[in-house]
């Protein structure tokens, strides 16, 4: 190498994506103790201060220990968006770098990496009148039938959405049907907030579907040990938080708080918080074999040669 350092803004990229549940923070937390990374989260549950031990939040000590960021950066009683997120993380990307350390992006939350990735595409919103009316349709013909009528206009956006998944396609209509073009070709025509960077991005994806859903079984039976019922109910005694607050609508929490609502009982709760955790799962999986940019990693086997191909890269950049 040369005798000078190369500038902040030469410095790398990272991102680290994958399922819920796939062992991303562990992943991240072996590399933060190998590497000059500082970690930053893409997680749309953890923003939010109190939502611990539902949202996987890193503990204190460990935080304190290895820098974190856009972890508890708001109350939730607030909404936090998608493009409020690539403000953020550019501001903690230009700061890492300044203190020429490489941030590692580490997360599961599909708009927020989309939104960082590819852009925030800017979309037309829909009439009142507009989303009655899909809404009346699919009342009558269910949601998959919208799907199939978005697939005849936008394939592209059908291909990425589930046929189930109702906000998705709504939106995906809606966009399609006020600007006459598809959210497919609004999107592919937005400049990414990372263009410029030397992005390096990887997913876990692991090899059996099955294993990843005993995990995640384990997972929620431990944070249940661990007292994620009392933490819903002392969001909810606050008294200032309801159902519709977007942070408690995040998995899990919407589930334990209908049960406290008194919707269903305890056991019926923890069911279909892990149903919804699997169908979590499931969507993240759908986007990340649709992101052509990442390279695959199994997070059974291959963290030891990440590590090791990764310190050594960083060390090329005088790191």
């Amino acid at each position: 190498m040369s005798g000078a350092a190369p500038s902040a803004a030469a410095l790398p990229v990272l991102l680290l994506a994958g399922p819920t549940g796939a062992g991303k923070s562990d992943w991240a937390l072996a590399l933060a103790r190998a590497a000059p990374v500082e970690i930053v989260s893409v997680d749309s549950a953890q923003v939010y201060r109190g939502l611990d031990i539902g949202s996987a939040k890193p503990a204190r000590a460990v935080r304190a220990a290895i820098p974190h960021h856009l972890i508890d950066v708001c109350d939730p009683s607030e909404s936090y968006s998608a493009g409020r997120f690539v403000q953020d993380a550019l501001a903690a990307i230009a700061a890492i770098h300044a203190r020429r350390r490489v941030p590692l992006l580490v997360g599961g939350t599909m708009l927020y990496l989309r939104a960082l990735v590819h852009g925030l595409a800017p979309l037309p919103q829909a009439t009142p009148a507009l989303r009655a009316q899909l809404d009346a349709r699919a009342a009558r013909e269910g949601w998959p039938a919208l799907h199939a009528e978005l697939a005849a206009l936008d394939p592209a956006a059908a291909a990425r959405i589930a046929p189930g998944d109702r906000q998705r396609i709504q939106r995906a209509l809606e966009v399609s049907l006020s600007a006459g073009r598809p959210i497919s070709q609004l999107q592919r025509a937005t400049v990414s907030p990372l263009a410029g960077f030397a992005l390096r991005q990887w997913v876990l994806l692991p090899a059996e579907r099955a294993a990843l859903h005993e995990r995640l079984a384990r997972r929620l039976a431990a944070m249940m040990a661990a007292g994620f019922l009392d933490e819903v109910r002392q969001l909810r005694a606050r008294g200032d938080l309801t159902a519709r607050h977007p942070a408690m609508r995040a998995v899990g929490y919407r589930q334990l708080w209908a049960h406290l609502e008194g919707d269903y009982a305890l056991e019926e709760g923890v069911a279909r918080a892990l149903a919804a955790t699997r169908q979590l799962a499931k969507r993240q999986l759908t986007w990340i074999r649709g992101e052509p940019g990442a390279r695959r990693l199994d997070p059974d086997a291959d963290l030891v040669s990440w590590i090791r191909d990764t310190v050594a890269e960083l060390a090329a950049f005088g790191l």
